[in-house]
Order: structure tokens, then C-alpha cells, then sequence
């Protein structure tokens, strides 16, 4: 469905920080879709057709392995987008991108985006500034994949999918969560178990919810507050002009 004139706003905080005029030139071109779980919506080493601002789905980057094991390297919820190869100049790249969480998003040609951020202005300022955010979790994360314990890890990823979905309680199966993490389902179990007999988290056939958010951040390494700062500190006080 494509957004008419009287949908001129977005829950995607990316866009709703754009100045209203150049929302206005870019919502004839957004169309609103449903994310389903597990979907990929682009693939590595395939041409990225379109860019996608979620605004209620979240979205992994995955790194897959030639024996198809798979790390999670990035995350994308309604603070960012997906597609920033795009905006770079290069609209191939060796990231899949697969919805975690089913939901909403907006999506445009991945060329219109790459026009408007073109031109300069507010839209270049704003990818670029959420460019860096991206690096900076990229970067903790691969630290943290490589220094800390699975449940650190472990955490410090549930902690930040709750940020995301502005939720504690959100649908994910141990299988689903060892491929974000790059480990097996066995570690994950183990790990879950120890946070569940800490009364930190209660896991139920495939529903997660935290029940004890501040023992949990203290279960997880520092890396959780890095990210969540660093995002404050460079998205987290945007103006909101088109938001509903």
C-alpha cells in the first residue's frame, strides 16, 4: 500500500526526523508492507532492490557462513533502515537481511533513495548519522562475539531486542536465537535456563518475556550500554516532524 497524502507520517524515527518537506518527496514513493518471521528481504551477493524503514517488524544482518551457519551483526528496528550498502554508492553486499520479528515496514526502490541522498541536505545528514550508529554496534558486536561469555551475550541481545520492540515480552525459539548468535541450540538452552533460574527472564514455547530488566543488565557485559548510548547519543534525541 502505498502512502497517499493523508498518510504523510511514519512510527520509522528516521524518517520522522526529516524536515516535512523532504518526507513529503519521498512518501509517494514508500509503500507500507508486512514483514513475516524468517523472511528475507535482501540477500548477500544479490542486487539490494529496496531499502526498508521498519516501523513495528525488526530486522537481522546476518553474516552466513559457506557451511550455513550464521552470526547476527546488526539490528534493525524502527530506529534505522536496511539497505545502507545503497546509500554507499554499491547495492551489492555479503549481509542478508531477515526479518526477526514480524511486523510492519516501509519500503522504497533502493535508486530513489539513492537520488535523494544524492542531492545532500537533511536526508544525507540523517543516513549518515545513522551510518555511525551501525559501525559502532557492528564493531561492540564483534568485540563482544569474540570476549564475552554466551550469557553476557546472551543478555545484552535480549536487552536490546526489547529496546527495539519497546517491549519485554516478544516471540523467538532457541533455534532462532542460536543463529543470531552463531552458536549451537544446546549453548543456548543452557544459557537461557541460567537466566530463567535467576528469575531474570521466563521462556515459554518460544515466548520470551524479562521479568527482572535491571538483573539482566547486570548479567550482560558492558556492551549493552555502549550501544544503547552511542544510539541516544546519535538518534535518540531527533526531532520527530512526521511521526503519528
Amino acid at each position: 500500500m502505498l502512502l497517499d497524502n493523508n498518510s504523510l507520517r511514519s512510527k520509522n524515527k528516521l524518517l520522522a526526523a526529516l524536515p516535512k518537506s523532504d518526507f513529503e518527496h519521498l512518501a509517494p514513493h514508500l509503500e507500507l508492507v508486512s514483514l513475516s518471521s524468517g523472511q528475507n528481504i535482501f540477500e548477500a551477493e544479490e542486487p539490494i532492490k529496496y531499502i526498508y524503514f521498519p516501523e513495528t517488524a525488526v530486522i537481522s544482518l546476518l553474516c552466513i557462513m559457506d557451511n550455513g551457519s550464521s552470526v547476527e551483526v546488526g539490528l534493525v528496528s524502527k530506529e534505522g533502515m536496511a539497505g545502507i550498502p545503497v546509500i554507499l554508492g554499491d547495492d551489492i553486499t555479503n549481509i542478508t537481511a531477515n526479518a526477526q520479528v514480524p511486523g510492519n515496514a516501509l519500503r522504497i526502490d533502493a535508486d530513489q533513495v539513492k537520488t535523494e541522498f544524492d542531492r545532500g541536505g537533511a536526508i544525507q545528514n540523517l543516513l549518515l548519522r545513522y551510518v555511525k550508529t551501525v559501525y559502532i554496534e557492528i564493531a561492540q558486536s564483534a568485540a563482544c562475539n569474540r570476549l564475552h561469555t554466551l550469557e553476557e551475550r546472551l543478555s545484552r541481545w535480549l536487552l536490546t531486542v526489547a529496546d527495539r520492540l519497546h517491549s519485554d515480552e516478544f516471540p523467538l525459539t532457541q533455534e532462532f536465537i542460536s543463529h543470531m548468535l552463531g552458536v549451537r541450540r544446546s549453548g543456548v538452552t543452557v544459557a537461557a535456563n541460567t537466566l530463567s533460574k535467576a528469575g531474570m527472564i521466563n521462556y515459554h514455547r518460544g515466548n520470551i518475556k524479562i521479568i527482572n530488566r535491571e538483573a539482566l543488565e547486570e548479567s550482560s557485559c558492558e556492551c549493552y550500554k555502549v550501544i544503547k548510548n552511542e544510539y541516544a547519543r546519535l538518534i535518540g534525541n531527533l526531532p520527530q516532524h512526521n511521526c503519528d
